[in-house]
């Protein structure tokens, strides 16, 4: 019976493949809890995000080259690690990869407002930013840009007079798992602080209440405290609450 040669070089090459493609997306998971829990610089751990990435694409590449010389016909221990390289690859690379093309799309700003003529300014959080690479003050072309990105994003006016909207926006960002910083009922202004799962990003947040007729105004800024673009995530955040705010009637 006519038994079909194996390809050992084939199957070498796919176990590299597997092994790149795990190693790299093992680098990819812990950037993010090298930053957080480690404390290595937000540089160099950006730098290992994307180095994984790297690890991760070129196990990809190994492996689709490798899957038709490695085929089960031959040895199934190839196929399945050029099989299994581009499966872990695949996983590995595609935070980095939407990452990029959220990017391509959004545009570099990281201080979302529902105000943008007279953003509600940081208070407590100003004196947590301290050090941070972004400032507390709210960019003079910001405006301009989140109107054409953001459009639908607005104060909100509520039915209720100014303590009663307190006490929702409170309940809302107690739900929302914020790190509420401030609370000054007084002055109408809620402070907290929302961090990432993964690098651990820390965005602050204010929300400002003014009465408007027989009612409330709500105002929500929130703004990133690194990154000169936050791929959209403060503009979910403050369309996250507004629904959430809205929802409570």
């Amino acid at each position: 019976m006519f038994v079909r040669p194996t390809n050992p070089i084939s199957h070498r090459l796919a176990r590299i493949a597997f092994i790149l493609a795990t190693v790299g997306s093992l680098i990819v998971a812990v950037s993010g809890p090298l930053h957080r829990y480690l404390g290595l610089d937000i540089e160099a751990a950006i730098a290992v995000f994307r180095y994984g990435f790297y690890l991760t694409v070129a196990g990809i590449a190994l492996g689709l080259g490798t899957m038709l010389p490695a085929r089960p016909g031959d040895r199934r221990r190839g196929f399945v690690a050029a099989f299994l390289a581009i499966v872990i690859g695949a996983a590995g690379a595609w935070v980095p990869l939407h990452w990029f093309l959220e990017a391509q799309h959004r545009p570099a700003i990281n201080d979302i407002t529902t105000d943008t003529a007279n953003p509600p300014p940081l208070v407590a959080t100003a004196q947590l930013r301290r050090g941070a690479p972004n400032p507390p003050a709210y960019p003079k072309d910001n405006a301009a840009i989140q109107r054409a990105a953001f459009p639908d994003i607005e104060p909100v006016i509520l039915a209720v007079p100014p303590a009663e909207a307190f006490k929702r926006v409170e309940r809302v960002a107690t739900a929302l798992g914020w790190e509420i910083v401030a609370r000054v009922p007084a002055d109408g202004r809620l402070e907290a602080i929302a961090t990432s799962p993964w690098f651990g990003f820390r965005d602050d947040i204010v929300v400002r209440i003014r009465p408007q007729g027989p009612g409330s105004r709500v105002d929500i800024r929130s703004k990133s405290r690194i990154g000169e673009a936050d791929l959209g995530g403060n503009a979910e955040r403050v369309r996250t609450f507004i629904a959430r705010l809205k929802a409570e009637f």
